[in-house]
């Protein structure tokens, strides 16, 4: 059981954000769509905690579908991601003669800014959440590949793998029953960060009109039309934009802690780290 607070603070953000989400629209039959001209703009109260938006719609319920939509897009490019990057990953580590062509593939995707990889292949797609979810998968899935890649590398060359191909297990089953096991906790770290990465690049599309399109609430959606009135309303972009603030950061410290957990080096630098300061502090308190 992992002990670092960022993995129980993360995980505790995070779980509250989805059981927050998942809960509301069944204990609750506030719509995001609804709409009430007469209570437009209206600020933080009891009966609207985030204020209402230009056209009266309440905020509070437009942030927890928007965050409902960002939780599940996240989770689906994350699967997908991580489902395609695995096996090209798996193929090139270990098939010489596919190396040089999966590997040269994704650095034609990697040699793109994300962001702009992103932004050109959703507005050739058109907004949508399918197209949204390809066009994240696509920028995604190399850099996985390229991680699971490196793993792959350094475990085909380990004495256990060089027994059991010289026992006449086949290529499959050393993959899938002995290599790949053994980088499910790089894969796991990586799927972390393309979690929270995918949120912050969705709504970053999404805000840029490329992304998930209405009436299909977003966090990057409900910013975007929160900014043409941000001066007279300020909570209309305030509180979808602190969903999403918390909401990374809780899956960066959860990523964070598991990435020093499941990596040995890691480990063994914050030793080593702990050491000196453990040094360090003995020298000034022996110091005359």
């Amino acid at each position: 059981m992992p002990t670092d607070p960022r993995f129980w603070i993360g995980a505790t953000l995070l779980a509250a954000a989805i059981l927050i989400a998942a809960l509301f629209p069944l204990l609750s039959d506030s719509s995001p769509y609804a709409v009430d001209v007469a209570d437009r703009l209206q600020g933080p109260s009891a009966a609207h905690p985030f204020g209402t938006d230009d056209v009266g719609r309440d905020v509070f319920t437009r942030v927890i579908y928007g965050l409902r939509t960002s939780l599940l897009l996240g989770a689906i490019v994350a699967f997908f991601s991580g489902l395609i990057g695995a096996v090209l990953g798996l193929l090139a580590g270990y098939f010489r003669i596919l190396d040089q062509l999966i590997m040269r593939a994704c650095d034609g995707f990697m040699a793109v800014p994300g962001i702009l990889l992103a932004l050109a292949l959703a507005a050739s797609f058109g907004p949508g959440l399918r197209n949204v979810v390809i066009a994240l998968v696509a920028v995604f899935a190399p850099s996985i590949a390229r991680v699971v890649r490196s793993r792959t590398l350094s475990v085909k060359e380990e004495l256990f793998v060089e027994a059991i191909r010289a026992q006449g297990a086949s290529a499959p089953r050393i993959l899938l029953r002995h290599i790949f096991p053994n980088t499910i906790n790089v894969l796991v770290v990586q799927l972390s960060f393309v979690f929270a990465e995918t949120i912050l690049v969705e709504a970053a599309l999404s805000f840029l009109g490329v992304g998930v399109s209405p009436p299909i609430a977003s966090l990057g959606n409900i910013i975007f039309a929160g900014k043409q009135v941000f001066f007279s309303a300020v909570w209309t972009v305030a509180f979808p934009s602190l969903a999403l603030v918390v909401v990374v950061i809780a899956i960066n410290l959860l990523a964070d802690a598991l990435r020093d957990t499941l990596d040995p080096r890691s480990a063994h630098i914050r030793g080593i780290r702990r050491f000196r300061r453990q040094f360090v502090q003995r020298r000034e308190v022996s110091a005359p």
